[in-house]
């Protein structure tokens, strides 16, 4: 059998969940002798390919850039595995909610708390377009497996790499991550 197809993905967060991934430290090693790593913000690779694996997703889904790449990766991807609590619940992007309509947040941000002539980023290419909330991943796609934590410990996210390996879907159960 050929090396898992291996992705992670960094929407909307703090990039702590990949920080906590590079924290398996050594088990590194061993891991990409069993993995590809075919998209990572750590590899910087600019498409995500076809025929994906397994898929960690960081972050919650903030604007229509995430949405539209978190459909591509979806289509994509064999498993999708919703990566930290960003991911899982929306977390602290998500604290934006309670406040509404993200027009008056953009107004006070970026014309009236400017220095110099403010403005909305409206130009293509320079600030997405923020959805009206800030959605978990499995609100806006079908999610296989949950890692939770903020970030996931390293032994969490070894443990459920090690049964996604294994060939089998890691499942949390209160405190414990058990393959089924």
């Amino acid at each position: 059998m050929g090396k898992i197809r291996f992705a992670s993905v960094w929407l909307g967060g703090c990039s702590g969940c990949h920080m906590s991934f590079l924290d398996l430290d050594e088990w590194l090693i061993d891991l990409a002798e069993l993995v590809e790593v075919v998209y990572s913000p750590i590899a910087d690779a600019k498409v995500f390919p076809s025929n994906v694996d397994v898929t960690l997703i960081e972050g919650a889904v903030c604007n229509e850039d995430n949405l539209e790449v978190l459909h591509t990766i979806r289509e994509r991807s064999r498993l999708l595995v919703s990566f930290g609590d960003c991911a899982v619940t929306g977390n602290v992007p998500a604290m934006r909610n309670p406040l509404g309509d993200v027009d008056p947040i953009l107004q006070v941000v970026y014309v009236e708390a400017a220095d110099a002539q403010g403005q909305y980023p409206v130009e293509s290419g320079v600030v997405p377009p923020l959805l009206p909330r800030v959605r978990p991943v499995h609100e806006c796609v079908r999610v296989d497996a949950f890692i939770s934590g903020c970030p996931p410990s390293a032994d969490r996210i070894k443990a459920a790499l090690e049964a996604i390996v294994a060939g089998e879907t890691p499942h949390l159960t209160g405190s414990q991550l058990k393959a089924g």
